[in-house]
C-alpha cells in the first residue's frame, strides 16, 4: 500500500470539479454585491412591452421624477402610464412595498394587460414576495405570444427560489426570441456561476460585455465571476471599465474577503495540494483580505 507521502495527486477532472465547488461557495453572497451597490429585478431583466423611458440617474431627480408621477397617478389611478411609471421610480429608490401596492390597485383595474401584469409582477420579485411574482409573471405573456423580458424576469425569479434548471430554460427561451440580448446572457452567465459552471458562466459575461449594447452592470458580473475563479488582476481591469481604479480594486478586494472569511481559500489549497499560485486562486487568506486602493461603494 502506498504510504500518503507518495499518494499520486487527485485526478485533474475530480480536482477541477472540487475547485468549482469551493469557488462556487460564495457565489450568491458575491453576487448580492451587485457591483457595491443592491439593484432591483428590474435592473438585470430588460423591460417589458414597449421600450420604457431612461430613468433619472440621481437621487434628487429621481424623487422629482417618482414626485410628478405620483401625483399623475392619484389624480387618475386608471393612468396605466402613471402607474407604470410612478411603479418604475418607486423601485428605483427601493420604496418596494409602495410600487407593489400602486401595481396592484392598477392590476385589479386592469387584470387581463399583460404589461401592468409584467411590471406587477417585477415588483413582487423586488420585494422578495417570489412565489407570488412567479405566478404574476405566468400570466404576463401567453405561450402563443411568449415575451422574452418576461421570460428572462421568469428565469431571474426562478435563480433567487434557487431552481438554476428551470431559470437557465427560462433565459434559454428568451434567448430564441431575442438572440444574443445582453442582459438576459447576464443573467444566464449568473445563473450558471450559481450552479458550479463558473468556466461557463465566464464563456456566456464574455459574449454579453462583446455586445455594443451591453452596460456596465453586465461587465460587473463577468468581473465578478473572473474574481471568483482567481483570474483577479483581469477581473479588476473589467471591473475599471466602468468604475475609477480604486472603486474596481475595492469591490474585487471584497469578493477576496468574502471568500477568505468562508475558508474557500484553504479549501482550494487542499484541492491544489497546498502550494497556490501567486495571484491566482490560490491566494493565502491574509493576502486575499487586503485591500487595494481606497475607493468607496
Amino acid at each position: 500500500m502506498m504510504s500518503p507521502k507518495h499518494a499520486p495527486s487527485a485526478p485533474a477532472a475530480p480536482r477541477a470539479k472540487a475547485r468549482l465547488r469551493a469557488a462556487t461557495a460564495v457565489v450568491a453572497i458575491a453576487l448580492a454585491l451587485g457591483g457595491c451597490k443592491s439593484v432591483g429585478l428590474s435592473d438585470i431583466t430588460g423591460s417589458i412591452g414597449q421600450p420604457e423611458t431612461k430613468m433619472p440617474q440621481t437621487d434628487a431627480a429621481l424623487r422629482q421624477y417618482a414626485e410628478q408621477w405620483g401625483k399623475r397617478f392619484e389624480a387618475n389611478p386608471a393612468d396605466k402610464n402613471a402607474a407604470i411609471n410612478y411603479s418604475r421610480a418607486l423601485r428605483a429608490l427601493t420604496q418596494y412595498a409602495q410600487a407593489v401596492a400602486v401595481l396592484r390597485q392598477t392590476a385589479i383595474k386592469m387584470p387581463n394587460d399583460l404589461e401592468i401584469l409584467g411590471n406587477y409582477g417585477k415588483a413582487l420579485a423586488d420585494a422578495g414576495r417570489l412565489a407570488e411574482a412567479a405566478e404574476v409573471l405566468q400570466r404576463a405573456h401567453t405561450e402563443e405570444r411568449p415575451n422574452w423580458s418576461i421570460l428572462s424576469a421568469q428565469g431571474a425569479v426562478a435563480d433567487q427560489m434557487g431552481d438554476h434548471q428551470a431559470a437557465q430554460n427560462y433565459y434559454m427561451a428568451a434567448l430564441k426570441i431575442a438572440p444574443d440580448d445582453p442582459a438576459v446572457l447576464s443573467n444566464l452567465g449568473l445563473s450558471q456561476a450559481l450552479s458550479k459552471q463558473l468556466p461557463l458562466a465566464e464563456q456566456t459575461l464574455r459574449r454579453a460585455a462583446e455586445n455594443p449594447a451591453a452596460d456596465g452592470r453586465v461587465r460587473q458580473n463577468l468581473a465578478l465571476v473572473l474574481a471568483l475563479q482567481g483570474k483577479f488582476t483581469e477581473a479588476e481591469a473589467t471591473a475599471s471599465r466602468d468604475l475609477t481604479p480604486a472603486q474596481a480594486a475595492q469591490n474585487i478586494a471584497t469578493i477576496r474577503r468574502m471568500i477568505a472569511q468562508s475558508n474557500t481559500w484553504r479549501e482550494l489549497q487542499a484541492i491544489d495540494g497546498g502550494k497556490p499560485a501567486p495571484g491566482k486562486a490560490g491566494t493565502t487568506a491574509a493576502a486575499a483580505a487586503r485591500p487595494r486602493g481606497g475607493g468607496t461603494n
